[in-house]
Formats: C-alpha cells, sequence, structure tokens
C-alpha cells in the first residue's frame, strides 16, 4: 500500500496518480479515469478533476493509496 501524504485540503485524481507513479502523464491518468480503472473508496469513479482528501483510499491497477 502506497501512503500518500495530501498537502493542502486536496489533491485532484489525475494528480495523484502521476505523483504516485503509477502513471506517466496527464493525459495517460485521464485515459485510465474515464475507461474506469481507479476505484475511489470502494466505487469505480470516471470524475477527472474528482477532489482525494485525507482519508480516502484509491485503488488501481492492484496498488491502494491510502492518503494521509
Amino acid at each position: 500500500m502506497i501512503e500518500f501524504k495530501v498537502e493542502g485540503d486536496y489533491i485532484p485524481m489525475i494528480q495523484l496518480l502521476k505523483a504516485t507513479g503509477l502513471v506517466q502523464t496527464g493525459g495517460e491518468a485521464q485515459i485510465v479515469v474515464e475507461h474506469g480503472e481507479v476505484i475511489y473508496n470502494g466505487e469505480v469513479d470516471y470524475r477527472k478533476r474528482l477532489k482525494v482528501k485525507q482519508g480516502d483510499l484509491v485503488e488501481f491497477r492492484g496498488q491502494k493509496i491510502k492518503i494521509t
């Protein structure tokens, strides 16, 4: 599990995927979100600008990201 400390109130989903190194570019992040490859707090989420906050759990291609 990856633990990611968010600076401020939130981080957009696309930036989170890039910051954790799970995707290479913002364009790739947008595509995987649009295709329903990202699970946000147990549910598939298609929002590219989703505000991920402390306490959230994101899953992507077998990796779990806990936001702290």
